[in-house]
C-alpha cells in the first residue's frame, strides 16, 4: 500500500499548481479516471456481448419452446449456443470486478492512521474543509449536513443521486425490454419470477451509491462518485443501439 501512497501523493505534487490544496482530491479524481480508462476495453467487451445475447434471444426462445420440460438439457443448449456465438455470460460483470482492488485500496489509504509504520501524511489533505480521511458522520459532528464540511457531502449527494436517477430510467427501460428467453442458463419454472424481481430491483441498485458515499472516507466517496459517473457516461454511450422497452420485446417474439 505505500507503493500506492507514493503514487498517489507524486500525482497530487503534480496538480498541486493547478488545484493548490484540492491537488489531493483532484489526484483521486484522475487516479480514478485511469483506473476507469485501462479497463475500458473490458467495458466494450460488454457491451459487445450484450448486444450478443440480445440479438439470440429469439434463438433462446425457440429452445425454451423446445426444452421447456427439461430445465437441465435447456441450461445446456443455452450454454452451447453462448459458446457457439463466443457470447460469455460472465463479460458484463468483468468492468466492476477489475475496478473494486483500485477502490478497496483508495478505502484503507485514507483509513490507516499508518502507512508503512509512519504516521499517514495523506489524512491532512482536504477538499475545501472537509478532510479526506473523515466520512459523512464527521461532518455532520462538525457544523451539520450544511457546515462548510457538510457542504462538500451535499454536492456528492446531489451528483450521485443525478447520475442514480438517470440510471435509473435507463436501467427500468432496459429490464422492461429484456425477454426472459435472454436470462443466460434460465430454467423453465422459475425464470419468470427471476425475471420479475429483477426487473423490479435493478433500477433501484443505482441509489445503493449514496449510501456508499456516506459511509466511507471522502476519498473513497471521491473515487465512487467519479466511477459511477465515467460509468453512467459510459453505459449511454457504449449501449445507445441496445433495444429498449417494447423495441426488445418485438425482437424476441
Amino acid at each position: 500500500m505505500s507503493v500506492f501512497a507514493s503514487l498517489v501523493a507524486d500525482l497530487a505534487d503534480l496538480l498541486e499548481p493547478f488545484f493548490h490544496t484540492a491537488a489531493m482530491a483532484a489526484a483521486i479524481v484522475l487516479f480514478t479516471a485511469c483506473v476507469r480508462l485501462a479497463i475500458h476495453p473490458l467495458s466494450r467487451a460488454a457491451a459487445r456481448g450484450q448486444k450478443a445475447r440480445t440479438k439470440l434471444a429469439p434463438q433462446i426462445a425457440e429452445l425454451r419452446k423446445k426444452h421447456g420440460k427439461n430445465p437441465e438439457r435447456l441450461q445446456k443448449a443455452i450454454l452451447e449456443l453462448h459458446a457457439a456465438e463466443k457470447v460469455s455470460p460472465l463479460s458484463g460483470c468483468l468492468p466492476s470486478l477489475f475496478q473494486l482492488p483500485a477502490f478497496f485500496l483508495m478505502y484503507h489509504l485514507f483509513s490507516s492512521q499508518q502507512i508503512g509504520g509512519e504516521s499517514n501524511e495523506l489524512l491532512g489533505h482536504v477538499l475545501f474543509a472537509s478532510p479526506l480521511g473523515d466520512r459523512w458522520t464527521d461532518a455532520l459532528a462538525d457544523g451539520g449536513a450544511f457546515g462548510s464540511q457538510g457542504l462538500v457531502y451535499v454536492a456528492l449527494f446531489a451528483v450521485v443521486a443525478a447520475v442514480a436517477t438517470f440510471n435509473f430510467r435507463r436501467t427500468k427501460q432496459q429490464m422492461a425490454g429484456v425477454s426472459v428467453a435472454q436470462l443466460p442458463g434460465a430454467g423453465a419454472g422459475g425464470a419468470e419470477g427471476a425475471m420479475g424481481a429483477m426487473a423490479k430491483v435493478m433500477p433501484w441498485m443505482s441509489f445503493a451509491t449514496l449510501i456508499t458515499v456516506a459511509v466511507v472516507p471522502l476519498a473513497a466517496a471521491l473515487y465512487v462518485v467519479t466511477s459511477t459517473t465515467w460509468s453512467a457516461v459510459e453505459r449511454a454511450v457504449l449501449y445507445r443501439d441496445v433495444p429498449v422497452s417494447g423495441d426488445a420485446v418485438a425482437t424476441a417474439a
